[in-house]
């Protein structure tokens, strides 16, 4: 607003006093200031006060003796007597008119009949026509801004362009807002002030005369603003007033400034108020405006990025105009940059001489004070240019560039300058344009090149610019010029719309003339490892570089060793993990096993040697480390990472033998007895309790452990794990005086060598291990494991065998592997241990069976037993992994491996040849039902326990009754439990053998359920007939028999039909289920075909034992008796019919069978003493004919299918 120029605004000093009501201020003002506050201060003078205090009462004395000497107070009181009241009428009456008529011009009621212009009729018009002349121009304009629709429009109004009445004007116009604000208010007037000349002069004076609204017009003025102010004049002129209001107060310009960003409008005024922005304390090393045009365009918000780009964008688009808001904030930040510049900076190019007379510091270095002001300006102009599309001047990118390419000191600000300065480079290539300029920043890269390990050094910071360069001579060689471009925008902080094609110029120059790749490699071997690297340092570093080599093979095809490199890294890590060691670790396994080609299978790097792994674990006491300290969590890191390398690369070692062995190439895994030295389990637990802080670590190392180390993943295992470490342990151990327990291990042996005698001292060190965690009872391991064999003597208590079974599952938490196998040596029988033969870990995975050839006693032992099903289970699983492995890696190096023909396999054709994966399933279906079988004889009574009447049949019946098909004990079942009640003291359901059988039927129960073919198999071989009610009722998973009893009654061999019938008897009882009776009915339909076909001699071999079994298919469903009845009348005659030329006495029982099959009713309607049949002795029974054998056994097996209808009901 030029036409206001030669105008007096209010100062900010006048401002504040009346902001104050700062009388002694506001006394000491001049006359042509205070003339412009008289409207506010002569109506505070005439109103009565709310203020009744005797200050105010001075304050208003000093006021009025200001008020008494100014003329124009006269006036301004005339124009106070006028009747308010009146005028708001006529205008109200006006605004309905103006409203009516749309707009148009319309005879005004305030002002009728001018006679001349408004200058001279408000020059002699008395004070309340001057009051109406005003106010009907004013309404005037405040209805055709409400009409315009936001069309900017500038009103020619001879009133208010008049520079003689201008004052006069003010006046009015103050004193009609004041006494009529509900008709005027502020903010309308004051938009309709930006449409007359002189609008920003009149706006001050109304808001200075009311300081109180000087936010609300604010608010007001830029909401109702354009988005692009310097878009527009009406744009310009809203800028210019706010600009003149936060002048006026300069205090609030700040929030004014909020209040843009807010709304997202006005732009240029924001950054005129930046401008104008002086602040009390500057500040050295940014900027107002830095900082402000940093924050919009690399803040968060998006809208107010975008709306301010469009700024950018618009403003160049306009030809250069020193008054556009948009060059002054480019001039102003182009003063700021050259500034800062060294003063020896020109641009001229240096020769290498200047370079070299200047050393470490550079011929042109940027002052210390002065480089976090350049990073801040770099970025500024990374975002100008890259977000908001800046193009540069010639005289800005010159400066830019010498800004860029001088050199800081070695400080951390330095290292970040250095880092932006290169990635501007590659996100504006465009800036070197000139020989001159590319060779200047070819001298500063190789200056950068030059001072890299001094600055790391010198500055104390891990990630210096070194690693960069390295990374992006990488990403040049590769050709991974998106990758270039994510570190670009990642370091600058911001994202950027790069081209790759635009790379082209700045990988020449690295590829050819910087960085060879040969010099790469060379040079990244001789970078420091970063000392505790963790996540906590950022920035680049060695071994991003280090990564992307191994990536790209470049070691191996120039032949460099990075062995030595990586392992001193590794050992070099703290917590929380840094994201890049797990891709390095994996990138480097595969540069050892993968050559970099096919034509040069050698081309491969070296793995870490066995001893080398092996310090890492000894260096720091692993087995008795129990994570306290600091330091601690060091080393745990480095263990992990040597572990996971060690896992991960025998994994891939595995899965990569076809490839090696095509290109004759065997690397060499890792020794057993390597791995026995690891403690693996131990490290797992603790990265357990480390989670957060190793990231994907723990769960990568459960997947690996899970596959080849399956033995150390049982459920089981981690059910214990939570037992051990929860809350109950930990209250435990917080009762302990001390974290160290108060006995020695000599002292436990010498416990344990002294019983059973020394039980009470036994019983109170255990006790006392019990408080212990894990890892502290690992040296005590030794004392437990060697002593066992001493408790399965007769008079140790159960107390203590119960106390070491948990002592033992604890360990087993962090050293299984050592454990096992010293538990297997120590339960050794004792004629075993005569010979001193000792096993180790891969004993027990070739043959797992070692584990079952321990001393008998320890079959009656429930807490060791527990322990040696524990251990078989683990080995079984760990064995199948072994094999594996073992197939894996021997199956493509030895092609010319003997086959196995003519396997002689019963009902199968023999096949010519026999793979090595089939063998090996063969041999762990053999090995698994080997086991299986040897756990059911565990269960089998010895000659002692049979004496002492404990048998299973007993045991079975306590739990559910009689077991089916026992005919011959059927009047005897009240006896007999009475018996069991009587015994079960002695042995019983309380017994060491009902314990026993209880943990193998669960460890089956278990293994049926993760291969369902080994119960299959176990079945096909069969087991002695009276173990039957124990494994039906025992183990939950042998419902899954069903399946294959049809296929087992079809087998060739007697007795497996004879065994599938007595199974499948129990199973009808125990599960009774749709499944079950169909493969009953099946079984009474095979017994029915057999009878026709089976010779005598094995007729009576097979139905003797099997015609018992049909009570329980009876019992179990009752629509099978018509079909067993029928069967049953079938075998009557047909062994009726064999013996009839030597005997008749077998007609009356074949004609009472038929009775029974004709009317069962009537025979049930007797009673059931009338179906009992004299008991025979085993002489009668047994000097009898085969066939009467049978018949006397078909009339019991009737009788007790009527006995068990009867007793159902």
């Amino acid at each position: 607003m030029a036409d206001s120029a030669g105008l007096q605004f209010v100062s900010p000093y006048a401002f504040e006093a009346m902001q104050k009501v700062d009388v002694q201020r506001l006394a000491a003002l001049s006359d042509p200031e205070l003339r412009l506050l008289l409207p506010c201060l002569v109506r505070m003078a005439l109103c009565a006060p709310a203020d009744q205090s005797q200050a105010w009462a001075e304050d208003k004395k000093l006021i009025l003796r200001l008020l008494s000497g100014v003329e124009a107070v006269n006036s301004i009181v005339a124009l106070l007597s006028v009747d308010f009241h009146a005028l708001e009428q006529d205008a109200r009456k006006e605004q309905q008119l103006r409203h009516k008529a749309g707009g148009s011009n319309v005879e005004s009621i305030l002002v009728s009949q001018l006679q001349h212009g408004l200058t001279l009729e408000f020059e002699h018009s008395d004070p309340l026509r001057r009051l109406r002349l005003t106010l009907s121009e004013l309404l005037a304009i405040m209805s055709k801004v409400a009409d315009s629709n936001g069309e900017f429009f500038l009103k020619s109004s001879e009133l208010f362009e008049s520079p003689v009445y201008l004052e006069e004007v003010a006046d009015v116009l103050c004193i009609l807002q004041a006494e009529l604000p509900s008709l005027l208010p502020i903010v309308d007037v004051a938009e309709a002030l930006l449409h007359v000349r002189n609008g920003d002069w009149f706006l001050c004076l109304l808001v200075a005369n009311v300081p109180d609204s000087f936010n609300e017009v604010c608010r007001g003025l830029i909401k109702n603003g354009e988005r692009q102010d310097e878009e527009s004049v009406g744009g310009r002129r809203r800028t210019e007033a706010l600009r003149q209001l936060c002048q006026m107060n300069p205090s609030q310009a700040l929030n004014i400034r909020a209040m843009v960003v807010e709304e997202c409008h006005l732009p240029g005024l924001g950054v005129a108020l930046t401008l104008d922005y002086k602040p009390d304390t500057a500040d050295e090393a940014v900027s107002p405006l830095v900082s402000y045009v940093s924050g919009l365009l690399l803040g968060t918000n998006s809208k107010v990025r975008t709306w301010f780009s469009m700024f950018i964008r618009n403003g160049q688009q306009r030809k250069r105009e020193s008054s556009s808001v948009l060059w002054q904030m480019r001039r102003q930040l182009l003063l700021e940059l050259v500034a800062i510049l060294p003063r020896s900076r020109s641009t001229h190019v240096p020769n290498d001489g200047d370079m070299d007379d200047e050393g470490g510091s550079g011929y042109s270095g940027l002052r210390e004070e002065h480089v976090v002001k350049a990073s801040a300006l770099l970025r500024l102009y990374c975002a100008l240019m890259g977000i908001a599309g800046l193009r540069p001047t010639d005289e800005e990118a010159e400066q830019l560039l010498q800004l860029m390419t001088s050199r800081p000191p070695a400080t951390p600000a330095g290292v970040r300058f250095v880092s932006l300065s290169f990635c501007k480079l590659l996100a504006f290539p465009t800036l070197v344009s000139t020989p001159e300029q590319e060779q200047l920043m070819v001298m500063w890269l190789s200056w950068m090149i030059k001072e890299e390990e001094y600055f790391e050094s010198a500055a104390g910071v891990s990630a210096s610019f070194g690693e960069m360069l390295l990374l992006v001579a990488m990403y040049f060689h590769s050709n991974q010029l998106s990758s270039i471009i994510e570190l670009v925008c990642s370091t600058l902080g911001m994202k950027i719309a790069i081209k790759p094609s635009s790379l082209s110029k700045m990988k020449t120059i690295f590829t050819q003339e910087i960085f060879t790749e040969q010099v790469v490699t060379a040079h990244a071997v001789r970078v420091a490892v970063t000392n505790n690297l963790s996540a906590n340092i950022t920035g680049f570093l060695p071994i991003h570089c280090i990564y992307q080599l191994l990536r790209s093979r470049a070691f191996t095809k120039h032949k460099v060793s990075i062995k030595d490199w990586i392992y001193r890294q590794l050992c070099e890590t703290n917590t929380p993990i840094h994201t890049q060691l797990i891709p390095l670790v994996d990138v480097y396994i595969n540069s050892i096993l993968t050559p970099a080609s096919k034509a040069n299978p050698e081309a491969t790097n070296q793995p870490i040697t066995e001893q080398e792994i092996l310090s890492v674990y000894q260096a720091s006491s692993v087995q008795g480390d129990n994570s306290r300290g600091g330091r601690q969590h060091s080393s745990i890191t480095a263990q992990l990472l040597i572990l996971y390398y060690i896992l991960s690369y025998e994994e891939n070692l595995l899965s990569s033998t076809k490839q090696l062995a095509l290109m004759q190439k065997k690397p060499k895994s890792y020794s057993a007895a390597l791995m026995d030295k690891i403690p693996i389990k131990y490290l797992v637990t603790q990265a357990q309790g480390l989670q957060q802080e190793l990231g994907g670590l723990h769960s990568a190392l459960l997947r690996l452990l899970a596959i080849n180390y399956p033995h150390l993943c049982l459920v089981e295992d981690w059910v214990c794990e939570e037992e051990v470490t929860g809350t109950l342990p930990l209250l435990r151990k917080m009762m302990l005086p001390s974290n160290t327990c108060r006995y020695t291990q000599s002292q436990l042996h010498q416990a344990f060598q002294k019983l059973p005698s020394s039980s009470p001292r036994l019983m109170r060190i255990l006790e006392q291990l019990t408080l212990l965690t894990p890892g502290d009872l690992i040296p005590y391991s030794e004392s437990l494991t060697a002593s066992m064999a001493l408790l399965l003597e007769p008079a140790v208590p159960r107390r203590i065998l119960q106390i070491l079974n948990k002592l033992w599952m604890g360990l087993n938490t962090v050293m299984p592997r050592r454990l096992w196998v010293m538990t297997v040596n120590a339960l050794q029988p004792s004629a075993k241990l005569l010979r001193q033969q000792t096993y180790t870990q891969n004993d027990l995975m070739v043959d797992p069976l070692i584990v079952l050839r321990c001393d008998h006693r320890v079959y009656r032992c429930p807490p060791l037993m527990d322990i040696v099903l524990h251990m078989l289970n683990g080995y079984l699983l760990a064995s199948k992994a072994y094999l594996h492995s073992h197939l894996k890696e021997t199956a493509d190096f030895d092609r010319q491996s003997q086959t196995v023909s003519n396997l002689g396999v019963p009902g199968q054709p023999d096949t010519p040849e026999v793979t090595r994966e089939e063998l090996k399933n063969a041999l762990l279906a053999a090995q698994d039902s080997a086991a299986v079988q040897i756990l059911l004889e565990v269960c089998l009574q010895t000659s002692e326990e049979q004496q002492l009447g404990c048998s299973t049949e007993s045991l079975l019946r306590g739990i559910r009754g009689p077991v089916p098909g026992k005919t011959e004990q059927r009047s005897l079942l009240p006896r007999g439990e009475e018996g069991l009640r009587d015994s079960e003291p002695e042995g019983g359901l309380l017994s060491d053998l009902r314990e026993v059988q209880c943990l193998i039927c669960c460890l089956l129960h278990q293994m049926f359920i993760a291969d369902p073919n080994i119960a299959k198999l176990v079945h096909f071989q069969g087991y002695p007939q009276a173990l039957l009610p124990l494994t039906v009722s025992g183990i939950p998973s042998m419902h899954i028999c069903l399946d294959f009893i049809p296929e087992l009654l079809a087998q060739p061999q007697l007795e497996k039909q004879i065994f599938a019938i007595q199974l499948l008897s129990y199973l009808c009882i125990q599960y009774a289920l749709p499944k079950s009776l169909s493969v009953a009915r099946l079984t009474v339909s095979v017994m029915g075909t057999l009878l026709t076909v089976l010779t005598r001699a094995k007729r009576y071999a097979f139905f003797m034992p099997t015609l018992p079994c049909l009570v329980a298919f009876c019992q179990a469903f009752p629509p099978l008796y018509e079909d067993v009845t029928a069967l049953l009348v079938q075998v009557g005659q047909v062994c009726a019919s064999d013996v009839a030329t030597k005997t008749r006495a077998i007609d009356p029982l074949i004609a009472r069978l038929n009775y029974l099959k004709e009317k069962p009713h009537a025979a049930s309607v007797d009673g059931a003493t009338k179906l009992v049949l004299p008991q025979r002795t085993a002489e009668e029974l047994g000097g009898a004919d085969t066939d009467v054998q049978i018949c006397y056994c078909v009339e019991a097996t009737f009788m007790d299918i009527i006995s068990s209808t009867l007793h159902g009901l």
